[in-house]
């Protein structure tokens, strides 16, 4: 990275595309599709004029229901992640690509396939987010169904990881030669043999993908839990944190960090990016005010009454989002309302009697509560305000940086790449350009370690 200041600690930032979430503000008038493929190359190429790190896509194996219906929590429609990001690699040249693929409801042998041939035709751009579900709602769109219960399905992951390294791995660098002189095109005949034995897969053969510019794909994981913790110390080089209040996030930050010990890793091979918001203005006053109105924007009155179900478990569709919240109490006996996506509540009595308070307390509406406790981190400020103040987030090890989440499609990150990110490159922690040749050299990442259990170093123990 370019800096003019080798002690200060550099920021991370990549771009996500917005959607699956209450974020994004599909019936805004500046909106454009979610869909067409100019949407994705306009911000990816926005990225990549910003000299950002990465272009983040999130993927949903089946649209979420709630009541039986599809509702505008989530935005439909969306093409599949690989396909995306492949068609990116041929309008971008030095953005990495990084996209969300399931471990549950994938086979190793298959997606590791793919990623390896991501990487190939973007130079060494790819990226693997990895997620996991038990949710049998999802499963039932898959074979294998959703029998997995939670501590099974980060061990699934864990073997998943493995084995795909295994994969990569079992092709050594530099073995195609395509030497037309000699005729010899692979210097090892046994090239690509892999033989996985596990309590999870059971597989043998050869990957088809000669070994890609990084050699593994750069691993991205986003699990919370203890197991989420664990599996993303052992195993991958960055985490999509959903800590990005500055206290949590530097409190996450630390227990991950002190986490890699145990792996035999040093604290700078696992990169913590928070996801957050952001809201410009000429002054601060201004960009409070574009806070508030994006905010109202987000919690529509159908979409407050659609995340106070989710809490309630309960249908409040005859409520009026601008008055006060239901006098009856969650239902905790019934199934969940919402359908494909896991419970946001675990002690929903509790969590209702703290919200009744916190309305009672400020005169909040339903709606006002819902856009007051489902609100992400946000950076409000002028341009040189949020500057500084994801350089305080990096510099105080709360980050490594942050994955931008823009309000609009397309064009939403669009001000954020002409205002704020000079102002980062004038502070000395923001490259000017990109150094690296690959997204794993750009992130400051080692290279890629092989697969402690590779086919090959199993043939070289008998040979």
């Amino acid at each position: 990275m370019t800096t003019t200041d080798q002690r200060k600690r550099q920021v991370i930032l990549a771009a996500h595309f917005p959607g699956v979430n209450n974020t994004t503000v599909w019936s805004d008038p500046d909106s454009g599709s979610q869909i067409d493929f100019d949407s994705f190359v306009h911000l990816a190429r926005t990225a990549e004029r910003g000299k950002l790190d990465f272009f983040f896509l999130a993927e949903g194996l089946r649209l979420r229901e709630q009541r039986g219906r599809i509702h505008d929590l989530d935005v439909v429609g969306r093409p599949h992640t690989l396909s995306v990001l492949a068609a990116l690699a041929a309008v971008t040249e030095h953005l990495g690509l990084a996209g969300t693929i399931n471990a549950t409801f994938n086979e190793p042998y298959e997606l590791a396939r793919q990623l390896a041939s991501l990487d190939h035709l973007s130079g060494g751009r790819a990226a693997w987010n990895v997620v996991t579900s038990s949710d049998a709602f999802t499963g039932e769109n898959f074979r294998r169904g959703g029998y997995l219960d939670h501590a099974l399905r980060y061990e699934r992951a864990g073997e998943f990881i493995q084995t795909a390294r295994e994969l990569w791995d079992s092709w050594a660098p530099g073995t195609v030669v395509a030497d037309r002189a000699t005729g010899t095109y692979v210097t090892d005949p046994r090239a690509g043999e892999f033989e996985h034995h596990g309590p999870q897969f059971d597989i043998a053969g050869r990957s088809t993908v000669p070994r890609s510019p990084q050699g593994h794909p750069v691993i991205l994981q986003a699990g919370d839990s203890v197991e989420g913790r664990e599996l993303a110390a052992s195993t991958a080089d960055a985490i999509f944190s959903r800590h990005s209040a500055f206290d949590p996030a530097r409190a996450f930050y630390t227990d991950v960090k002190d986490r890699l010990a145990t792996y035999g890793r040093d604290r700078d091979e696992l990169k913590i990016l928070p996801a957050v918001t952001y809201a410009l203005g000429e002054t601060e006053e201004e960009a409070q005010a574009n806070a508030a109105a994006v905010r109202r924007q987000q919690v529509s009155p159908q979409t407050a009454i659609l995340l106070l179900e989710q809490l309630w478990n309960r249908d409040l569709s005859a409520y009026d989002a601008d008055g006060p919240l239901p006098e009856v109490d969650p239902d905790v006996s019934a199934d969940s309302i919402i359908r494909g996506r896991a419970p946001m509540y675990k002690e929903p009595l509790k969590t209702a009697k703290e919200w009744r308070e916190l309305a009672d307390a400020h005169g909040y509406s339903i709606r006002d509560l819902v856009i007051h406790v489902t609100g992400r981190q946000s950076f409000i400020g002028t341009p040189a305000q949020v500057a500084e103040q994801i350089d305080t987030y990096v510099q105080a090890e709360a980050a490594d940086g942050f994955i931008l989440v823009p309000h609009i499609t397309p064009a939403g990150l669009d001000p954020f790449v002409d205002s704020v990110v000079p102002l980062l490159q004038e502070r000395g922690v923001f490259r000017t350009d990109y150094e690296g040749a690959t997204l794993r050299e750009n992130l400051g990442l080692p290279p890629a370690r092989p697969a402690s259990s590779t086919a090959r170093a199993r043939r070289a123990v008998s040979a």
